[in-house]
C-alpha cells in the first residue's frame, strides 16, 4: 500500500498559542507534536514539511518558541512544543517550561506521533536521553528526526546510527532530505 503524504499537501493554519498548562485545550483530534532542544531546527523543519515558509516562526536566537503552538491540518493538530535546554533561561521560565511540557504530555491528549529532533552534528545531549527516556515511560509513540543533515559530508551521514527501536529519520530543511520519509512517518501514524 502506498502512502499518501500526511501534511505536504494539506492547508495547515495557525490555531493559537498556549504559555501557560491551564490554558491548554481539550485534545479534540490526533496530534502530531514536535520536541527538541532549543536551536535544533524545529520551526524550520515544520515549515518544510507544510511547504510553508511562515507558518513556524523561525530564528537564528535559540529559545524563541516559549509556548505550545498549535496548527490545524482539518483531521489532526500539529503541534510545536517549546525547545528545551536554552541555558540563558531563567529559573522561572525554566519552571514554566518544566510544567507547561509535562502538563501537556500527562495529559490525556490523542497522541499520534512525537517528532524528536535531535542535532545530526552531535552526539544526543543528556536532556535528549533524558526526553528518550521520559517518552518511552510514559509509552508514547514517538520517532526521531536527525536535523541538519545538510552540514555533514553524505557518507558521515550514512554512518550514523543512533542504536534505537523507533524510527529514526535523517532530515534537513535546506535540502529537503528525509522530509518525504517523515511525512510518510507521520501518515502512518495517524492510520493507527
Amino acid at each position: 500500500m502506498t502512502l499518501s503524504l500526511a501534511i505536504r499537501d494539506k492547508n495547515i493554519k495557525f490555531v493559537a498559542a498556549y504559555g501557560v498548562a491551564p490554558q491548554l485545550p481539550k485534545s479534540e483530534k490526533p496530534e502530531i507534536a514536535f520536541v527538541g532542544r532549543s536551536n535544533v531546527g524545529k520551526s524550520s523543519l515544520i515549515n518544510k514539511l507544510t511547504k510553508n515558509k511562515k507558518l513556524a516562526k523561525t530564528s537564528s536566537k535559540p529559545g524563541k518558541t516559549i509556548t505550545i503552538n498549535f496548527f490545524d491540518a482539518d483531521n489532526f493538530h500539529l503541534v510545536d512544543l517549546p525547545g528545551y535546554g536554552y541555558s540563558s533561561k531563567s529559573q522561572t521560565e525554566e519552571s514554566r517550561w518544566s510544567k507547561l511540557i509535562e502538563s501537556y504530555f500527562n495529559d490525556n491528549r490523542m497522541f499520534s506521533l512525537i517528532v524528536l529532533l535531535i542535532d545530526i552534528r552531535h552526539n544526543p545531549t543528556k536532556l535528549d536521553i533524558q526526553m528518550i527516556d521520559y517518552l518511552c515511560e510514559l509509552g508514547l509513540p514517538f520517532c526521531i528526526a536527525l536535523t541538519k543533515a545538510d552540514k555533514l559530508s553524505k557518507q558521515k551521514v550514512n554512518n550514523i546510527n543512533l542504536n534505537i527501536e523507533v524510527p529514526v529519520i535523517k532530515t534537513s530543511a535546506i535540502s529537503g532530505l528525509g522530509i518525504d520519509e517523515l511525512d510518510r512517518t507521520i501518515q502512518y501514524s495517524l492510520l493507527q
